[in-house]
């Protein structure tokens, strides 16, 4: 049990280094903007529309952003062009629902 606990302590400073990592890296970083650009438009539009409005809305202001997520994934070494143009609907509708603050129940 003693074991079990010392090797568990000595991995946490690598798991709490992981998330910093992918924060830094082409896509983390692609993403974090894309994230951010959604949050900031949602926030300016839905003051005057509706939350279902201004998350489409959001989506579309955004559109740049998300190409240059998609783009560096789409480059990465785990997925190609095809795997990009198919995850991208499921992505986009899960960002809307996060703007909307809905759960969305999916692998993604």
């Amino acid at each position: 049990m003693r074991r079990v606990l010392l090797a568990s302590l000595s991995a946490l400073p690598l798991l709490a280094a992981a998330p910093v990592r992918a924060e830094e890296s082409p896509e983390g970083l692609r993403h974090a903007a894309w994230q951010t650009c959604l949050d900031e438009a949602f926030a300016e539009q839905v003051r005057t529309t509706s939350r279902s409005f201004a998350a489409t809305k959001a989506v579309t202001t955004c559109r740049d952003r998300e190409e240059a997520y998609l783009g560096a994934l789409a480059g990465s070494p785990f997925l190609d062009g095809d795997d990009v143009a198919r995850i991208r609907p499921a992505l986009v509708a899960r960002a809307r629902d996060r703007l909307m603050g809905e759960r969305r129940l999916s692998a993604l």
